[in-house]
Protein backbone atom coordinates (compact mmCIF):
# COMPACT_ATOMS: atom_id res chain seq x y z
CA UNK A 1 0.00 0.00 0.00
CA UNK A 2 1.27 3.46 -0.86
CA UNK A 3 1.39 6.21 1.76
CA UNK A 4 -0.92 8.60 -0.08
CA UNK A 5 -4.46 8.56 -1.42
CA UNK A 6 -6.74 10.71 -3.53
CA UNK A 7 -9.72 12.58 -2.14
CA UNK A 8 -12.08 15.33 -3.26
CA UNK A 9 -11.61 18.52 -1.27
CA UNK A 10 -14.23 21.26 -1.05
CA UNK A 11 -11.89 24.21 -0.61
CA UNK A 12 -14.49 26.95 -1.00
CA UNK A 13 -18.15 27.29 -1.96
CA UNK A 14 -18.69 25.43 -5.26
CA UNK A 15 -14.99 24.60 -5.56
CA UNK A 16 -14.07 20.89 -5.62
CA UNK A 17 -10.51 19.68 -6.18
CA UNK A 18 -9.06 16.18 -6.53
CA UNK A 19 -5.97 16.16 -4.30
CA UNK A 20 -3.42 13.87 -2.67
CA UNK A 21 -3.56 13.23 1.08
CA UNK A 22 -1.73 10.91 3.48
CA UNK A 23 -3.57 7.66 4.13
CA UNK A 24 -4.99 7.88 7.68
CA UNK A 25 -3.10 6.09 10.45
CA UNK A 26 -4.87 3.42 12.49
CA UNK A 27 -4.70 3.24 16.28
CA UNK A 28 -5.37 0.19 18.44
CA UNK A 29 -9.17 0.43 18.31
CA UNK A 30 -9.59 1.84 14.81
CA UNK A 31 -10.02 0.35 11.36
CA UNK A 32 -8.81 1.58 7.99
CA UNK A 33 -11.49 1.20 5.34
CA UNK A 34 -11.03 1.13 1.59
CA UNK A 35 -14.03 3.12 0.35
CA UNK A 36 -16.15 1.20 -2.15
CA UNK A 37 -19.30 3.32 -2.50
CA UNK A 38 -20.54 6.70 -1.28
CA UNK A 39 -24.09 7.98 -1.57
CA UNK A 40 -24.42 11.63 -2.49
CA UNK A 41 -26.83 13.32 -0.08
CA UNK A 42 -28.80 16.54 -0.30
CA UNK A 43 -26.75 17.77 2.66
CA UNK A 44 -23.60 17.43 0.52
CA UNK A 45 -25.15 19.61 -2.17
CA UNK A 46 -26.24 22.21 0.41
CA UNK A 47 -22.70 22.43 1.80
CA UNK A 48 -21.26 22.65 -1.72
CA UNK A 49 -23.58 25.52 -2.69
CA UNK A 50 -23.07 27.44 0.55
CA UNK A 51 -26.66 26.97 1.73
CA UNK A 52 -25.41 25.08 4.78
CA UNK A 53 -22.23 24.54 6.78
CA UNK A 54 -22.29 22.22 9.79
CA UNK A 55 -18.62 22.66 10.67
CA UNK A 56 -19.01 25.21 13.45
CA UNK A 57 -16.90 26.85 16.14
CA UNK A 58 -17.56 26.73 19.89
CA UNK A 59 -20.24 29.39 19.55
CA UNK A 60 -22.08 27.45 16.86
CA UNK A 61 -20.99 29.75 14.04
CA UNK A 62 -20.04 28.18 10.66
CA UNK A 63 -16.32 28.04 9.89
CA UNK A 64 -15.76 29.22 6.28
CA UNK A 65 -14.54 26.58 3.86
CA UNK A 66 -11.55 28.73 2.91
CA UNK A 67 -10.41 28.40 6.53
CA UNK A 68 -11.23 24.73 6.97
CA UNK A 69 -11.82 22.89 3.67
CA UNK A 70 -13.85 19.69 3.88
CA UNK A 71 -13.89 16.22 2.36
CA UNK A 72 -17.59 15.43 1.96
CA UNK A 73 -19.38 12.08 1.84
CA UNK A 74 -21.12 10.44 4.81
CA UNK A 75 -23.10 7.55 3.23
CA UNK A 76 -20.20 5.12 3.14
CA UNK A 77 -19.66 1.46 2.24
CA UNK A 78 -16.22 -0.06 2.23
CA UNK A 79 -13.89 -2.98 2.75
CA UNK A 80 -11.65 -3.38 5.77
CA UNK A 81 -8.04 -2.74 4.73
CA UNK A 82 -6.31 -2.70 8.13
CA UNK A 83 -7.37 -3.30 11.73
CA UNK A 84 -5.93 -1.96 14.97
CA UNK A 85 -4.25 -4.42 17.32
CA UNK A 86 -7.17 -4.38 19.80
CA UNK A 87 -9.85 -5.05 17.15
CA UNK A 88 -10.98 -8.67 17.36
CA UNK A 89 -14.33 -8.84 15.54
CA UNK A 90 -13.38 -7.45 12.13
CA UNK A 91 -10.91 -8.78 9.59
CA UNK A 92 -9.21 -7.47 6.48
CA UNK A 93 -11.56 -8.01 3.54
CA UNK A 94 -14.82 -7.65 5.51
CA UNK A 95 -17.47 -5.62 3.70
CA UNK A 96 -18.88 -2.94 5.99
CA UNK A 97 -21.28 -0.03 6.22
CA UNK A 98 -20.29 2.91 8.37
CA UNK A 99 -21.87 5.05 11.05
CA UNK A 100 -19.97 8.24 10.32
CA UNK A 101 -20.78 9.90 13.65
CA UNK A 102 -18.34 9.94 16.56
CA UNK A 103 -19.90 9.86 20.02
CA UNK A 104 -19.08 8.85 23.59
CA UNK A 105 -19.03 5.15 22.68
CA UNK A 106 -16.90 5.74 19.56
CA UNK A 107 -14.49 7.83 21.60
CA UNK A 108 -14.33 5.20 24.37
CA UNK A 109 -15.37 7.59 27.12
CA UNK A 110 -15.74 5.95 30.52
CA UNK A 111 -18.89 7.93 31.28
CA UNK A 112 -21.49 8.55 28.58
CA UNK A 113 -23.04 11.98 28.19
CA UNK A 114 -26.77 12.33 28.85
CA UNK A 115 -27.58 12.05 25.13
CA UNK A 116 -25.61 8.87 24.50
CA UNK A 117 -27.17 7.33 27.62
CA UNK A 118 -30.62 7.75 26.06
CA UNK A 119 -29.51 6.54 22.62
CA UNK A 120 -29.47 10.02 21.06
CA UNK A 121 -25.90 9.63 19.86
CA UNK A 122 -26.18 12.22 17.09
CA UNK A 123 -26.70 14.84 19.79
CA UNK A 124 -23.68 13.66 21.80
CA UNK A 125 -22.00 16.48 23.73
CA UNK A 126 -18.71 15.54 22.06
CA UNK A 127 -20.17 14.76 18.64
CA UNK A 128 -18.22 14.86 15.41
CA UNK A 129 -19.27 13.58 12.00
CA UNK A 130 -17.13 12.49 9.09
CA UNK A 131 -18.11 14.33 5.93
CA UNK A 132 -20.37 16.80 7.75
CA UNK A 133 -18.76 18.62 10.69
CA UNK A 134 -15.26 18.98 9.26
CA UNK A 135 -13.92 15.46 9.84
CA UNK A 136 -12.77 13.88 6.55
CA UNK A 137 -15.57 12.08 4.71
CA UNK A 138 -15.92 9.21 2.31
CA UNK A 139 -15.15 10.93 -1.00
CA UNK A 140 -11.66 9.55 -0.63
CA UNK A 141 -9.88 6.28 -1.28
CA UNK A 142 -9.57 5.50 2.43
CA UNK A 143 -11.13 6.53 5.72
CA UNK A 144 -10.28 5.51 9.32
CA UNK A 145 -12.88 5.14 12.06
CA UNK A 146 -13.37 3.38 15.39
CA UNK A 147 -14.20 -0.31 14.90
CA UNK A 148 -17.54 0.10 16.70
CA UNK A 149 -18.67 2.43 13.91
CA UNK A 150 -18.46 -0.38 11.37
CA UNK A 151 -21.18 -2.96 10.71
CA UNK A 152 -20.31 -6.05 8.72
CA UNK A 153 -22.39 -6.85 5.64
CA UNK A 154 -23.15 -10.57 5.83
CA UNK A 155 -25.14 -10.81 2.61
CA UNK A 156 -24.64 -10.28 -1.11
CA UNK A 157 -26.29 -6.84 -0.94
CA UNK A 158 -24.91 -4.68 -3.71
CA UNK A 159 -22.54 -1.99 -2.40
CA UNK A 160 -24.48 0.70 -4.26
CA UNK A 161 -27.68 -0.20 -2.43
CA UNK A 162 -25.79 -0.69 0.85
CA UNK A 163 -24.72 2.96 0.59
CA UNK A 164 -28.32 3.88 1.48
CA UNK A 165 -27.96 2.33 4.96
CA UNK A 166 -27.11 5.71 6.49
CA UNK A 167 -30.07 7.42 4.82
CA UNK A 168 -32.47 4.72 5.92
CA UNK A 169 -31.16 4.85 9.48
CA UNK A 170 -32.08 8.55 9.48
CA UNK A 171 -35.63 7.67 8.40
CA UNK A 172 -35.94 5.11 11.18
CA UNK A 173 -34.62 7.52 13.80
CA UNK A 174 -36.87 10.35 12.54
CA UNK A 175 -39.98 8.21 13.01
CA UNK A 176 -38.78 7.07 16.42
CA UNK A 177 -38.37 10.74 17.42
CA UNK A 178 -41.92 11.42 16.27
CA UNK A 179 -43.30 8.52 18.28
CA UNK A 180 -41.46 9.61 21.41
CA UNK A 181 -43.11 13.04 21.28
CA UNK A 182 -46.51 11.57 22.24
CA UNK A 183 -48.51 13.73 19.86
CA UNK A 184 -52.32 13.92 19.91
CA UNK A 185 -52.55 11.67 16.83
CA UNK A 186 -50.59 8.41 16.65
CA UNK A 187 -50.20 5.77 13.94
CA UNK A 188 -51.96 2.63 15.16
CA UNK A 189 -53.51 4.27 18.26
CA UNK A 190 -56.14 2.11 19.97
CA UNK A 191 -58.52 5.05 20.39
CA UNK A 192 -60.03 5.78 16.99
CA UNK A 193 -60.27 9.50 17.69
CA UNK A 194 -56.48 9.62 18.27
CA UNK A 195 -55.48 7.47 15.33
CA UNK A 196 -53.60 8.90 12.36
CA UNK A 197 -55.88 8.31 9.39
CA UNK A 198 -53.97 10.25 6.77
CA UNK A 199 -50.36 11.28 6.19
CA UNK A 200 -49.00 13.78 3.66
CA UNK A 201 -45.37 13.63 2.54
CA UNK A 202 -43.85 16.65 0.80
CA UNK A 203 -41.25 15.41 -1.67
CA UNK A 204 -41.02 12.30 -3.83
CA UNK A 205 -37.28 11.89 -3.54
CA UNK A 206 -35.00 9.43 -1.74
CA UNK A 207 -36.31 10.33 1.72
CA UNK A 208 -39.91 10.36 0.56
CA UNK A 209 -39.57 6.93 -1.07
CA UNK A 210 -38.07 5.45 2.07
CA UNK A 211 -40.73 7.00 4.31
CA UNK A 212 -43.46 5.49 2.11
CA UNK A 213 -41.93 2.02 2.27
CA UNK A 214 -41.12 2.26 5.97
CA UNK A 215 -44.72 3.23 6.74
CA UNK A 216 -46.25 0.59 4.47
CA UNK A 217 -43.84 -2.34 4.76
CA UNK A 218 -42.38 -2.01 8.25
CA UNK A 219 -44.96 -0.14 10.34
CA UNK A 220 -47.87 -1.69 8.37
CA UNK A 221 -49.66 1.65 8.16
CA UNK A 222 -52.75 1.09 5.99
CA UNK A 223 -54.32 4.54 6.12
CA UNK A 224 -54.35 7.26 3.49
CA UNK A 225 -50.79 8.09 2.36
CA UNK A 226 -50.39 11.09 0.08
CA UNK A 227 -47.28 12.49 -1.60
CA UNK A 228 -47.00 15.99 -3.04
CA UNK A 229 -44.44 15.93 -5.86
CA UNK A 230 -44.29 17.96 -9.10
CA UNK A 231 -42.00 15.56 -11.02
CA UNK A 232 -43.92 12.89 -12.99
CA UNK A 233 -41.14 10.26 -12.81
CA UNK A 234 -40.99 10.60 -9.04
CA UNK A 235 -44.78 10.50 -8.71
CA UNK A 236 -44.79 7.22 -10.61
CA UNK A 237 -42.24 5.71 -8.23
CA UNK A 238 -44.15 6.95 -5.18
CA UNK A 239 -47.31 5.33 -6.53
CA UNK A 240 -45.53 2.03 -7.03
CA UNK A 241 -44.36 2.11 -3.42
CA UNK A 242 -47.91 2.56 -2.11
CA UNK A 243 -48.80 6.25 -2.06
CA UNK A 244 -51.41 8.40 -3.77
CA UNK A 245 -49.63 11.26 -5.51
CA UNK A 246 -50.56 14.87 -6.12
CA UNK A 247 -48.96 17.29 -8.58
CA UNK A 248 -49.02 20.58 -6.61
CA UNK A 249 -48.40 22.57 -9.81
CA UNK A 250 -51.43 21.08 -11.56
CA UNK A 251 -53.86 20.78 -8.66
CA UNK A 252 -54.85 22.87 -5.66
CA UNK A 253 -53.22 20.89 -2.86
CA UNK A 254 -55.60 22.15 -0.15
CA UNK A 255 -58.65 21.22 -2.22
CA UNK A 256 -57.31 17.74 -2.90
CA UNK A 257 -56.57 17.19 0.79
CA UNK A 258 -60.06 18.38 1.75
CA UNK A 259 -61.58 15.94 -0.73
CA UNK A 260 -59.38 12.95 0.13
CA UNK A 261 -59.90 13.35 3.89
CA UNK A 262 -63.60 14.34 3.77
CA UNK A 263 -62.74 17.73 5.21
CA UNK A 264 -60.78 16.34 8.15
CA UNK A 265 -57.31 17.22 6.77
CA UNK A 266 -54.22 15.14 7.52
CA UNK A 267 -53.08 14.36 11.05
CA UNK A 268 -49.42 14.06 10.07
CA UNK A 269 -47.18 15.88 7.60
CA UNK A 270 -43.64 14.82 6.73
CA UNK A 271 -41.51 17.45 5.02
CA UNK A 272 -38.98 15.42 3.04
CA UNK A 273 -38.46 18.18 0.48
CA UNK A 274 -36.52 20.91 2.26
CA UNK A 275 -38.50 23.45 0.23
CA UNK A 276 -39.35 26.51 2.29
CA UNK A 277 -42.50 27.17 0.26
CA UNK A 278 -44.26 24.19 1.86
CA UNK A 279 -44.69 26.03 5.17
CA UNK A 280 -47.03 28.57 3.65
CA UNK A 281 -49.46 25.83 2.62
CA UNK A 282 -49.37 23.68 5.78
CA UNK A 283 -52.07 25.56 7.78
CA UNK A 284 -54.61 24.62 5.10
CA UNK A 285 -53.56 20.97 5.05
CA UNK A 286 -53.12 19.79 8.62
CA UNK A 287 -55.64 19.02 11.33
CA UNK A 288 -55.42 21.07 14.54
CA UNK A 289 -52.85 19.62 16.93
CA UNK A 290 -51.49 17.43 14.17
CA UNK A 291 -47.84 16.47 13.85
CA UNK A 292 -45.25 17.90 11.47
CA UNK A 293 -42.00 16.00 11.01
CA UNK A 294 -39.23 18.31 9.78
CA UNK A 295 -36.87 16.01 7.93
CA UNK A 296 -35.67 17.82 4.81
CA UNK A 297 -32.98 20.49 4.98
CA UNK A 298 -32.68 23.68 2.95
CA UNK A 299 -35.69 26.00 3.30
CA UNK A 300 -33.63 28.81 1.77
CA UNK A 301 -35.29 32.23 1.77
CA UNK A 302 -38.30 31.26 3.90
CA UNK A 303 -40.16 34.13 5.59
CA UNK A 304 -40.80 32.90 9.12
CA UNK A 305 -44.03 34.87 9.32
CA UNK A 306 -45.65 31.94 7.49
CA UNK A 307 -45.51 30.14 10.84
CA UNK A 308 -48.01 32.53 12.45
CA UNK A 309 -51.15 30.70 11.35
CA UNK A 310 -49.44 27.38 11.91
CA UNK A 311 -48.59 28.16 15.54
CA UNK A 312 -52.23 29.13 16.08
CA UNK A 313 -53.19 25.49 15.38
CA UNK A 314 -50.90 24.04 18.11
CA UNK A 315 -49.16 21.39 16.00
CA UNK A 316 -46.36 19.22 17.32
CA UNK A 317 -43.20 20.13 15.40
CA UNK A 318 -40.63 17.34 15.43
CA UNK A 319 -37.10 17.86 14.10
CA UNK A 320 -34.88 14.86 13.50
CA UNK A 321 -31.38 14.26 12.21
CA UNK A 322 -29.00 11.35 11.95
CA UNK A 323 -29.41 7.70 12.75
CA UNK A 324 -29.43 7.70 16.56
CA UNK A 325 -31.00 4.84 18.45
CA UNK A 326 -28.71 3.24 20.99
CA UNK A 327 -25.95 0.63 20.90
CA UNK A 328 -25.63 -3.13 21.09
CA UNK A 329 -23.48 -4.91 23.68
CA UNK A 330 -20.35 -4.27 21.62
CA UNK A 331 -21.10 -0.58 21.15
CA UNK A 332 -22.31 -0.72 17.56
CA UNK A 333 -25.27 1.45 16.48
CA UNK A 334 -28.58 -0.41 16.54
CA UNK A 335 -30.39 1.83 14.07
CA UNK A 336 -27.78 1.25 11.38
CA UNK A 337 -28.06 -2.48 11.96
CA UNK A 338 -31.82 -2.31 11.53
CA UNK A 339 -31.49 -0.22 8.38
CA UNK A 340 -29.01 -2.66 6.85
CA UNK A 341 -31.32 -5.59 7.67
CA UNK A 342 -34.28 -3.86 5.97
CA UNK A 343 -32.20 -3.39 2.84
CA UNK A 344 -30.88 -6.95 2.90
CA UNK A 345 -34.37 -8.42 3.31
CA UNK A 346 -35.77 -6.15 0.56
CA UNK A 347 -38.37 -4.61 2.85
CA UNK A 348 -37.01 -1.29 1.60
CA UNK A 349 -36.18 -1.10 -2.11
CA UNK A 350 -33.68 1.54 -3.22
CA UNK A 351 -32.15 0.30 -6.46
CA UNK A 352 -34.99 1.52 -8.68
CA UNK A 353 -34.33 5.17 -7.92
CA UNK A 354 -30.53 5.27 -7.90
CA UNK A 355 -30.34 7.12 -11.20
CA UNK A 356 -26.66 8.10 -11.38
CA UNK A 357 -23.49 6.11 -10.69
CA UNK A 358 -20.04 7.68 -10.77
CA UNK A 359 -17.20 5.27 -11.47
CA UNK A 360 -14.33 7.31 -10.06
CA UNK A 361 -13.62 10.21 -7.73
CA UNK A 362 -12.77 12.32 -10.78
CA UNK A 363 -16.34 11.88 -12.06
CA UNK A 364 -18.07 12.97 -8.83
CA UNK A 365 -17.88 16.78 -9.27
CA UNK A 366 -20.21 16.41 -12.24
CA UNK A 367 -22.98 15.45 -9.79
CA UNK A 368 -22.50 18.68 -7.84
CA UNK A 369 -22.02 21.04 -10.77
CA UNK A 370 -24.77 19.85 -13.10
CA UNK A 371 -26.33 16.40 -12.69
CA UNK A 372 -28.35 16.95 -9.52
CA UNK A 373 -30.15 19.86 -11.22
CA UNK A 374 -31.42 17.49 -13.94
CA UNK A 375 -35.15 16.63 -13.53
CA UNK A 376 -34.28 12.96 -14.06
CA UNK A 377 -31.74 12.92 -11.23
CA UNK A 378 -32.99 11.24 -8.05
CA UNK A 379 -29.99 9.68 -6.31
CA UNK A 380 -26.32 9.46 -7.15
CA UNK A 381 -23.75 7.04 -5.76
CA UNK A 382 -19.99 7.10 -6.30
CA UNK A 383 -18.82 3.54 -7.02
CA UNK A 384 -15.11 3.33 -6.27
Amino acid sequence: MTSTMQAILLSDIAKLELKEFPIPKVNAHNVLVKVKAVGLCGSDFHIFSGEANYNTDKRGQPIPLVEQPQILGHEIVGEVAEVGKEVEDLQVGDRVVIDQGLNCVSNRKKQLCEYCVTGDSHQCEFYGEHGITGLPGGLAEYIALPAVNLIRINSDLDRVEAALTESLSCIIHAWDRLVRCRSRYVVGAEEIERRVRSILIFGGGPAGFMFIQYLRNVLKYDGLLLVSEPNAQRRDLATRFGAITIDPFAEDLAEVIEEKTNGRRVECIIDASGAGSVFKSIPGLIRKQGTILLYGYGHLGTDLSVLNNLQFMEPTLVAATGGSGGFDSKGRPLTYQKALELLETKQIIVGSWITHRYQSLADVPQAFVSDHHDPNYIKGVAVL
